[in-house]
């Protein structure tokens, strides 16, 4: 693969990233990137002010992922150039609360099955990998994997499941405020070929991903 000029799925501190919006020029200037979108979980970046901004010399897109259900598996879409609707803005909230009320129980259900405190306070951006995190610097005896492994994956003993916007809802909503819509990392779905068949309904398919497994790289 060639070296890319624009990276255009990135998390920040905002859902689950580990970096803030303003380290992520001198991040992009060090891996020669141009262009980046920030695609936050559910979520607009609320310090990006318009749809496309320069910071330090590196152009940044307003994104979101946004996690559809359809009716054999979720998926996830891309939205780029963001303008939010009333709608929208409804329905981020909406989710948004969604998960601070679910951290909370997750948060005290591990809480009270280990006998420890997590250092953590519930707000929005708020996901598991967090609470994993938080798991990881309390005297649990778990790492962050391990948290995932033992209390919090699906089905595990302190998993609660969150809101998930329906599949054309998600796609209206997202169609209406932004003018690209992709659908995120195919291959990692159960049934990719399922999950694909949605193509057709949106502008993009992200095609490059790293996430360490072959098949993300080598399926045609």
């Amino acid at each position: 693969m060639e070296q890319p000029a624009a990276d255009l799925h990135i998390h920040t501190t905002a859902s689950d990233g580990t970096l803030t919006v303003e380290a992520l020029p001198a991040a992009a200037d060090r891996a020669d990137v141009e262009v980046v979108a920030v695609t936050d979980h559910d979520r607009i970046h609320p310090d990006l002010s318009a749809p496309v901004v320069e910071i330090d010399g590196v152009t940044v897109v307003r994104g979101i992922e946004l996690k559809i259900e359809t009716d054999s598996q979720r998926l996830d879409l891309l939205g780029y150039g963001v303008e939010p609707t009333d709608a929208l803005t409804a329905e981020l909230d909406r989710l948004q609360q969604d998960r601070v009320d679910r951290a909370e129980r997750i948060i005290d259900c591990v809480e009270s099955r280990l006998d420890v405190t997590l250092d953590i306070e519930p707000e929005p951006g708020i996901g598991r990998p967090h609470i994993a995190r938080a798991i990881e610097r309390s005297e649990a005896p778990y790492e962050y994997q391990g948290a995932f492994d033992h209390l919090i994956r699906d089905g595990g003993p302190c998993y609660v499941p969150r809101s998930i916007t329906p599949l054309d809802r998600g796609i209206d909503l997202l169609t209406d405020a932004c003018p690209v819509v992709a659908l995120a990392h195919p291959l990692r779905y159960d049934d990719p070929v399922a999950a694909l068949d949605h193509a057709d309904r949106l502008d993009a398919v992200e095609r490059y991903y790293p996430y360490d497994r072959s098949v993300d790289q080598t399926a045609g």
